[in-house]
């Protein structure tokens, strides 16, 4: 055939189907979504300093352990309060003219998803301490340290953030630790990951394969030790005994133990920030949205654990208190 002997011909031929492959493969599908799909109506951009967070954490390689995309499957529930669609990603653009970089969806879970942890842990304090050295927070975790991110001084200044590492993690080094301007940035970012929340109408997408429990006799009763691990064990610790000039303890506390238990659900729910040796505590109950339900069974473990032995509640009592502090519990 002369198309095979005309080498111009032959391959003129193949690249004008190379470019309609092209055209048809990539670019009309990718102009059709970005006409499909936009940002949801609540999302909100990135902060300056997320922005340069997001490149710290590219940088880093911390996509190579961390996803950020909750599956539409039962076992991702607990990275967000709902499936990803494809209006979460609609708002992101390019690094710069060189560099894609936009969705940092990642493929391997080395470490937990990412979708959500601006709401699921977003204290300031645990975060610093766990880039600082996970095995602070975390004594199973294999997530590198960066130390490279802090620096060391004797005598911080006044607008220094000191990070309350715990001294056994320090090398014996004498001073205090002192979080960068990077560090800042990297926490930035991550703060900002917090899943947006459907415009008030819409359907949430419901998680697949979910596993049905069967009741037996009356109402299930939840499990106080699985919340408490994924809610408040990264920093009062699987012990209960905190962590030394960082987070407080819970075995024998007088918070724990006592009989103002208004104090008590108001802490779990609003968090707490009336301790200066102690980081600030967030608002864990109201960004998992406790109902009575998920906060008396908190209470009903850490009262019984670590040889605490305080007073039982019911979610009925623990409804009336939600009441009087005006937090109406969210079915």
């Amino acid at each position: 055939m002369e198309l095979f002997d005309n080498h111009k011909k032959l391959f003129g031929t193949a690249f004008l189907f190379f470019a309609s492959l092209t055209v048809m493969v990539a670019i009309l599908p990718a102009l059709s979504n970005q006409k499909n799909n936009a940002p949801l109506p609540n999302a909100a951009e990135l902060s300056p300093d997320a922005v340069k967070g997001k490149a710290i954490y590219v940088a880093n390689g911390c996509v190579g352990c961390h996803t950020q995309q909750v599956r539409n499957v039962d076992m991702d529930k607990v990275w967000g309060s709902r499936p990803s669609i494809a209006a979460d990603y609609a708002d992101i653009h390019r690094t710069d003219f060189f560099r894609n970089t936009a969705t940092l969806m990642g493929t391997e879970r080395t470490g937990p998803d990412l979708t959500d942890i601006g709401t699921r842990q977003p204290s300031k304090d645990w975060n610093l301490v766990h880039l600082y050295n996970p095995r602070a927070v975390v004594k199973e975790s294999i997530m590198p340290a960066y130390p490279w991110l802090f620096i060391l001084k004797k005598q911080p200044s006044k607008t220094d953030v000191v990070v309350n590492v715990p001294k056994e993690f320090m090398g014996g080094q004498e001073g205090k630790i002192v979080a960068t301007k990077n560090v800042m940035y990297l926490l930035a970012y991550l703060q900002s990951l917090k899943q947006t929340k459907l415009p008030d109408g819409t359907p949430v997408p419901a998680f697949l394969y979910k596993q049905e429990v069967k009741k037996q006799g009356g109402p299930a009763e939840l499990d106080g030790k699985a919340l408490f691990t994924a809610n408040c064990q990264s920093c009062h610790q699987a012990n209960g005994e905190g962590l030394p000039g960082a987070f407080p303890p819970l075995k024998g506390s007088p918070v724990v133990l006592g009989d103002n238990e208004e104090l008590y659900v108001d802490i779990i729910m609003h968090g707490y920030d009336a301790r200066a040796e102690y980081g600030v505590m967030p608002p864990v109950g109201t960004n998992a949205n406790f109902t009575e339900n998920e906060v008396a069974a908190i209470i009903n473990y850490e009262r019984s654990s670590w040889g605490n032995n305080g007073k039982k509640v019911t979610p009925e009592e623990i409804k009336k208190i939600l009441d009087v502090v005006k937090l109406k519990p969210q079915n």
